[in-house]
């Protein structure tokens, strides 16, 4: 529980509350010391929370050491223990790719930007790989933009209202550097994990190619402004994968463990038969192809 103008130890002095999620809240905070804005992340006072605090703390550290000036991932300035409150001191950056495009009606990023934005999200995560870390949790809420400026320009496309209506324009990030964040569930590579393309639904487990297939679902959403897969079913998931990008590979579906076996039938996905609705298999045979899908939204 917190007031506006409460100081959070001696030195730092609450602002306003900038997010909140199942660990805690982030706020914005006034730093006394360096006289700057920060963001700190105030992590529940429960046992697994506090834990996996203190795992990020632990990744931030090595993402700082290496990453010297601080252009890929968010830059940890401090953490502390506050009444049972891990507190976790971050430099103040502007909104994530999901504020922005939400705040934005939805509408699509340009091209040119979604490139620059793919090339640096691709650098960021060569950069933890060649660490041995692997995020797990990429996402455009995981993702913020270092700078909240943007600037209006004219948006016509499928709009028949007055030009004065504000749905006529829309916002474009005034500069294009972003960086990731969030690495409470940043796991380091271990020498006993599988060597596998993964698909964690089946089974498989975690590996590198999780996060390139998280980030090529990030640009298909900066693209469309859409998330590409809207479901939270796992065998709908599979059936939308598969209408999308093609057959399953076999080699994948011959390695899934046992609890995925309800989503197989002699060898290939058992779809649309184990469909658990007429809606289910509408939602996933509107769904267009990778090809089909990207240049509609362009």
């Amino acid at each position: 529980m917190f007031a506006l103008g409460d100081n959070l130890t001696s030195r730092y002095k609450i602002h306003g509350k900038m997010g909140e999620g199942t660990f805690g809240q982030v706020l914005e905070c006034w730093d006394k010391e360096r006289k700057e804005m920060v963001a700190i992340k105030i992590v529940r006072g429960i046992k697994k929370y506090r834990e996996a605090a203190m795992s990020e703390i632990d990744v931030l550290q090595q993402l700082g050491k290496h990453d010297k000036g601080g252009n890929r991932c968010v830059h940890i300035r401090n953490w502390f223990d506050y009444r049972n409150h891990i507190c976790i001191v971050f430099e103040k950056l502007g909104p994530s790719l999901y504020d922005f495009l939400r705040k934005n009606n939805y509408r699509p990023f340009p091209i040119d930007l979604v490139r620059e934005i793919g090339r640096q999200l691709l650098e960021c995560i060569a950069f933890m790989h060649d660490l041995r870390l692997i995020h797990t949790d990429l996402k455009p809420e995981n993702i913020l933009l270092v700078s909240p400026e943007y600037i209006k320009v004219p948006d016509y496309k499928g709009s028949s209202r007055s030009p004065k209506d504000s749905s006529y324009s829309k916002r474009i990030p005034k500069c294009s550097a972003i960086k990731v964040i969030d690495f409470g569930s940043t796991t380091y590579d271990r020498p006993d994990q599988k060597y596998v393309v993964p698909e964690v639904i089946l089974g498989l487990g975690w590996s590198y190619p999780c996060d390139i297939w998280s980030v090529g679902c990030i640009l298909v959403e900066l693209c469309s402004g859409e998330a590409l897969f809207q479901t939270h079913e796992n065998l709908e998931h599979l059936a939308m994968m598969e209408r999308v990008l093609g057959f399953l590979p076999q080699h994948l579906l011959r390695k899934a463990d046992r609890h995925a076996d309800k989503y197989i039938r002699k060898g290939r996905l058992d779809w649309p038969e184990g469909a658990t609705s007429r809606e289910s298999i509408k939602a996933v045979q509107k769904l267009p192809r990778l090809q089909n899908l990207i240049i509609c939204s362009m």
